[in-house]
């Protein structure tokens, strides 16, 4: 895959930075879902800053008004629409700019619902056009006109965008895109595209930069971080000892890897790497076998067993963390209570634990 500079999108950060000019202007950012969302939040606020806005609290005092949305869950789709409906008198009596991104603006029954109910809207950008969004707003302020960005294809790697992070001290790093693995109840293939890698060297030059600006902990983010290809032989455990070698860095991190892509060569990575924090997560979601085959997580509860005390053989000191999902389609008792028995077997750190929330698989792939 070509990987693009975000050239062409400065000129419009300047364009609307010119306009925006002695104006004084405010936005606001809510931001819903995992940390990748939050690393896409963070890039937009560095391209709005850039173009002459400052941050607010409240959306009810900007001139901007982000939405940066997430599908996982139905009640993020709720709170939108609260939201929205919220912000519809401020926006006649402001003219402010209500923008929506993310993965929920890649399912075709929102984008309508949105387009019926809620047309005061200014600005729609999916997650293959946030590289867009100074040109798109640029596009706004100067026509006057709704804009809808969205595209179904996977969409491009781009360096070089502006990121205004939210702290000085730890810094998420994404180092793929999409997610190849279609579990059954889950949209992140249909909204965010196929497994795109960036470059080895693109990855460690941001976590240099950010070793000279004073950061420490680094987060390494992913649908599915350990089948990471970053080409010629190049995988997760190779980044992972590199960026290890980064002098300033103290505590390394990772979110999220996928049990079936658990490889030896990460682990021995992870028991000989110093800096790589020996708290791993380890998303399980179901401890059922039969449930685990519906989910189409490619893995057994034995197997999943099996794994993580190979993991504690080779590094003593490890702890858990995971993800479960209750109340899948059709899970009895039995299968609850195999959950439960991975839970006391492994005995994990922390569980993020969620009720199933039936996804709609309507985008156009």
């Amino acid at each position: 895959m070509e990987i693009l500079e975000f050239d062409k999108e400065n000129e419009y950060i300047n364009k609307v930075k010119s306009l925006n000019k002695g104006k004084n202007l405010k936005y606001y950012i809510l931001t819903m879902g995992c940390m990748l969302n939050e690393n896409d939040s963070e890039k937009l606020c560095g391209m709005v800053q850039e173009m002459g806005y400052t941050k607010c609290d409240d959306a009810k005092k900007a001139n901007l008004i982000i939405f940066n949305t997430c599908c996982v869950r139905e009640n993020a789709e709720e709170k939108l629409f609260g939201k929205l409906g919220e912000l519809k008198n401020y926006k006649k009596q402001t003219g402010a700019i209500i923008a929506i991104g993310g993965c929920m603006m890649q399912e075709k029954h929102i984008l309508n619902k949105l387009h019926q109910s809620y047309p005061y809207f200014d600005i729609i950008f999916g997650t293959h056009t946030l590289n867009k969004f100074p040109e798109d707003l640029f596009n706004v302020l100067t026509e006057r006109q709704r804009v809808t960005d969205v595209i179904d294809i996977d969409g491009e790697i781009y360096e070089g965008m502006p990121i205004k992070r939210e702290s000085n001290i730890k810094a998420s790093v994404t180092i793929m895109y999409g997610c190849n693995n279609f579990c059954s109840y889950c949209i992140v293939p249909y909204v965010r595209g196929r497994e795109r890698s960036r470059k080895p060297s693109d990855i460690l030059n941001e976590i240099n930069s950010l070793s000279k600006e004073g950061y420490k902990e680094i987060t390494l983010l992913g649908q599915n971080v350990n089948s990471y290809d970053g080409g010629n032989g190049y995988k997760f455990s190779n980044l992972l000892k590199d960026v290890n070698k980064i002098e300033g860095i103290e505590r390394i991190r990772f979110i999220s890897p996928h049990p079936k892509d658990f490889t030896d060569d990460v682990i021995e990575a992870i028991k000989t790497c110093d800096k790589v924090c020996k708290i791993l997560h380890l998303p399980l979601q179901s401890g059922s076998t039969n449930v685990l085959k519906k989910m189409n997580r490619k893995y057994t509860k034995e197997q999943y067993l099996e794994l993580a005390e190979k993991i504690k053989k080779e590094i003593p000191n490890v702890v858990f963390s995971t993800d479960i999902i209750v109340g899948f389609p059709e899970e009895t008792e039995e299968d609850f209570e195999d959950t439960l028995d991975v839970v006391r077997k492994i005995k994990f750190e922390q569980v993020f634990m969620f009720i199933y929330s039936r996804r709609v698989r309507n985008s156009s792939r």
